[in-house]
């Protein structure tokens, strides 16, 4: 059972420090969550991978 719990606490960790990220690179920091907590480790390396959008104005 306690491996449940940190792996949990593992991809909700992952899934707020790939938010930092997709906002450091102007990009939604919820969008980037949410599909952290399906994708995890993936979404980090497509964050990581993909440029900056150019041109893009954050509100």
């Amino acid at each position: 059972m306690e491996d449940y719990v940190s792996t949990g606490v593992f991809w909700f960790t992952l899934a707020l420090i790939n938010a930092g990220l997709a906002e450091s690179k102007n990009r939604s920091r919820l969008n980037w969550f949410l599909i952290s907590l399906l994708l995890g480790p993936v979404a980090t390396l497509m964050i990581v991978v993909t440029e900056k959008p150019v041109g893009r104005v954050m509100r």
